[in-house]
């Protein structure tokens, strides 16, 4: 009998240690190791950091390939791989979904295009119109391969003045930051990019507003990708990203969340 009733608790012992290890499972977050995401070069600094906080909150390590946006939906095409796309404007997650690349969608912020100079201003540019004056050294994104290139063309071809500029351009960058790096090593007079590159460069460069009737205003999306194998975590990636939680880290780094009613 003794025996019995020490078998009858070990089992007892079992079944409860299976119960609590289920019960247990089901409380813990996702088990996937990490996911990759196609990011932006624009938004290093407020995608880092909610990369980390996701991590501490869902246990998943978020992964980032940052370039420009059209080289990454050319990556995503050709490899079929990864989960996230977030790109600096919403026309390209535009081609991504007519491609059957991405489906679920959210805004997170807004991108402001600025013109920007070496600290001191040493050209003198105050406007649009700066960019055109004989001999100024102007450097630009690369149209074909980043947000910021075809945004900063066509608002230099909405100003009329994009046949004028292009013979000062003395450079293209395939990424945002490359520009910000150009304007604080005075690499050349004068650039057009997001504002939000420049923030934390406030002593090495200055930043000139471009009226609101000049300037192309970029909506910065973000989806997942139809080939993720992780949906689920994606989802709730890009969940996070669009919450209060991630929109703060977003104005945090000089963005404006989205929607904001001065910019719709």
């Amino acid at each position: 009998m003794k025996k019995r009733i020490i078998s009858l608790v070990g089992v007892l012992a079992v079944v409860i240690s299976l119960v609590v290890g289920v019960v247990g499972c089901a409380s813990q977050p996702h088990q996937e190791t990490s996911i990759m995401v196609y990011c932006g070069a624009g938004m290093k600094k407020p995608m880092d950091e909610i990369g980390e906080l996701f991590q501490q909150q869902y246990g998943t390590e978020v992964q980032y390939n940052y370039a420009g946006s059209d080289t990454l939906l050319s990556q995503m095409e050709l490899t079929r791989k990864g989960d996230v796309y977030i790109p600096g404007a919403t026309m390209y997650i535009d081609k991504a979904r007519e491609k059957g690349l991405i489906d679920y969608e959210q805004r997170v912020a807004y991108h402001i295009p600025v013109i920007a100079v070496p600290e001191g201003n040493p050209a003198n540019i105050t406007c649009l119109d700066g960019l055109t004056k004989p001999g100024v050294k102007v450097i630009l994104g690369d149209a074909k391969v980043a947000a910021c290139g075809k945004m900063a063309k066509k608002i230099l071809e909405k100003k009329g003045i994009f046949d004028a500029v292009e013979p000062n351009v003395v450079a293209y960058r395939d990424t945002a930051s490359k520009l910000v790096v150009d304007m604080c090593m005075g690499t050349a007079e004068v650039t057009i990019n997001w504002q939000a590159s420049f923030v934390g460069t406030e002593d090495k460069t200055d930043l000139i507003e471009i009226p609101r009737e000049q300037n192309i205003i970029k909506i910065i999306p973000i989806g997942t990708t139809t080939f993720s194998e992780r949906q689920k975590v994606a989802k709730e990636f890009v969940d996070f990203c669009a919450s209060d939680q991630g929109k703060a880290i977003f104005n945090k780094h000089g963005f404006t969340a989205y929607p904001s009613p001065k910019y719709e």
